[in-house]
């Protein structure tokens, strides 16, 4: 874990950040009820992590952080037919690079044998029974919103009978679905939740963790609660779909009481594991809604399995993983989640804001190069043939501390296409026949020619350089409308650039109210690749190295693809929003 804030402001420390959850903690500690904070982030390794799980593992690991206390990462494995160690692997990857570090790795296979001990007194209590009913049969008799449900008629069996057949279900000798574990609790109840819902089910499938030990597994609520009580978490924090979860969660942590049976817990000394059980409170906030965007799992896996998309880490896709390739950076990501601030109201967050977040971040950090994506050779006549210089340019115009590079300069140029027009519009303030702009650092050019094809396609620009207009002259500060950049022909570098965008088109994709689903709302426009050219200080990047492309927007050296002699950039996002426009 890294070092714990000071939680008091002051003239030299960030500002407390202040919202309900972070009251309750201040007030929890300042009554005595706890004396040290235990949070963990909890994820189903089923997937990989979206941009909402950044919000939760910046709140889980961040309250921590904050008040001096532990969390864990704690993998949630109770359904091996949908986990995978490659999630496992990456989630912790995804953790870390955001820049947390877990207390303690944990599972909640780690704890099989408890919530094993913890059903069989359940079903000595009387609290819980072995049902026969079908999933339909459990469906039908559940009841609606505005109807009871109606008791299993196998509710009322006898703590010996329920005991027998669940040690036979723990033996293997049924099979899958054909019995469950529930929970006695009200069949009656307005809230579902509580119509004596399934803590355990038969499923033969292997565990990545425990083999084939186990043919029943335990249902998630269950062991959610129970997880977080054998680890002595203090504050379960948790998204607002689970509002109506906690009267379960805290049935479960009650009648099981952990901390009041110890002999439940013996099973964790032969994993070396440390007995802290303790009672947990949930708390629930709104989850992290973005528009422009889908966060469902399910529609993740569809974009990847359909081949909407180039896999999981694909620079689109608001997966850490894709937004770590696209440029994202740690820093960006914590201060889009403090930005956005946690309450109990859900809302829909505008896109700008992530990118505004991100934007921000890397003009602090990002030093400046130049390339350019539409190249068009402008020939300076004036210069010699063979001429070569090298002229020098601050790394970054707000930070001396980035120092200066080197950046050739010759005859001949790359400058951006979209930097010349031979038929201006209105208000047009870079390059035509005639007219003169600045280059960049290096002084004033004026279009004398333009060379086209026999198609009538631009071949090139020939210009003329003004001399007196070179850095240090005397006429070097020389009023003209319009400055543009550009790389010396000779030397730059020819580089693949990734030109991204938002995946979808419309602020609702989920939408469906006219008949389309969110395929119908993929942007035709989201990537486009190009050959371009960039200066050889950019070449020699790192991947996952950061610039601003001056004029252009902010490019990262792809993680996957990017090498030396063969440079690939991605945009990560353009220097102003481009989409306010069309909203």
């Amino acid at each position: 874990m890294t070092a714990p804030h000071d939680t008091t402001a002051g003239a030299d420390t960030a500002p407390v950040k202040q919202d309900f959850i972070r009251q309750i903690v201040r007030d929890d500690l300042a009554s005595g009820k706890h004396a040290a904070i235990r949070t963990r982030f909890p994820p189903e390794p089923n997937g990989y992590l979206h941009i909402g799980h950044a919000k939760a593992i910046c709140l889980d690991f961040g309250i921590a952080e904050e008040f001096g206390g532990r969390c864990n990462l704690r993998f949630d494995d109770t359904n091996p037919a949908k986990e995978d160690p490659e999630f496992v692997a990456a989630i912790q990857d995804d953790v870390r690079w955001l820049g947390f570090e877990w207390n303690s790795l944990r599972h909640a296979s780690d704890y099989f044998e408890v919530f094993y001990l913890a059903a069989e007194k359940l079903i000595r209590q009387g609290d819980a029974f072995v049902c026969d009913l079908s999933p339909e049969e459990v469906r039908a008799y559940r009841g609606t919103l505005t109807e009871p449900g109606r008791e299993s008629p196998y509710r009322n069996r006898g703590v010996e009978e329920n005991l027998d057949l669940f040690r036979r279900m723990r033996a293997g000798e049924f099979a899958d679905g054909a019995r469950t574990l529930r929970a006695k609790i009200d069949m009656a109840s307005g809230n579902i939740n509580l119509r004596d819902p399934a803590i355990y089910r038969i499923k033969k499938v292997a565990h990545q963790n425990t083999g084939d030990a186990w043919p029943i597994y335990p249902m998630y609520d269950y062991a959610h609660a129970l997880g977080d009580a054998v680890e002595g978490i203090t504050h379960s924090l948790c998204t607002l779909e689970f509002e109506d979860h906690r009267p379960l969660y805290d049935w479960c942590v009650d009648r099981v009481d952990l901390a009041g049976n110890p002999e439940l817990l013996a099973p964790l000394a032969a994993k070396g594991l440390p007995i802290e059980a303790a009672k947990p409170r949930q708390i629930e906030f709104s989850r992290l809604n973005i528009n422009y965007t889908v966060m469902s799992k399910r529609k993740l896996t569809q974009l990847v399995t359909e081949g909407l998309v180039d896999g999981w880490d694909d620079p689109r896709m608001y997966t850490l993983q894709g937004l770590r390739r696209r440029g994202y950076t740690p820093g960006a990501l914590r201060l889009f989640v403090d930005r956005i601030g946690i309450s109990k109201q859900n809302s829909m967050i505008d896109f700008s804001v992530l990118e505004g977040a991100l934007r921000e971040d890397l003009d602090a950090r990002a030093p400046r190069r130049m390339a350019v994506v539409a190249p068009l050779k402008l020939v300076l006549t004036n210069l010699p043939e063979g001429h070569a210089e090298t002229l020098r340019f601050a790394n970054h115009p707000k930070d001396e501390s980035f120092g200066e590079r080197e950046v050739p300069f010759s005859r001949e140029l790359w400058i951006e296409g979209d930097d010349f027009a031979e038929v201006p519009p209105k208000g047009w303030k870079r390059l035509v026949p005639g007219g003169e702009v600045r280059l960049r650092g290096a002084g004033i050019v004026r279009c004398d020619e333009v060379v086209k094809d026999a198609d009538g396609g631009i071949v090139e620009l020939r210009g003329t350089l003004d001399p007196e207009s070179r850095p240090g002259m005397e006429g070097a500060n020389r009023k003209v409308k319009g400055t543009i950049h550009w790389v010396d022909a000779a030397r730059a570098v020819e580089a693949e650039v990734r030109l991204y965008d938002r995946l979808f088109s419309v602020p609702d994709p989920d939408d469906e109210s006219e008949g389309l689903g969110y395929r119908d709302h993929l942007n035709p426009d989201s990537r486009a690749t190009v050959r371009g050219y960039v200066e050889p200080a950019a070449a020699t990047a790192s991947a996952e190295q950061s610039y601003q492309f001056e004029r252009l927007g902010y490019f990262v050296a792809d993680r996957r693809d990017h090498r030396e002699g063969a440079p690939v950039f991605n945009r990560s996002v353009t220097l102003r929003d481009t989409w306010a426009a069309k909203a």
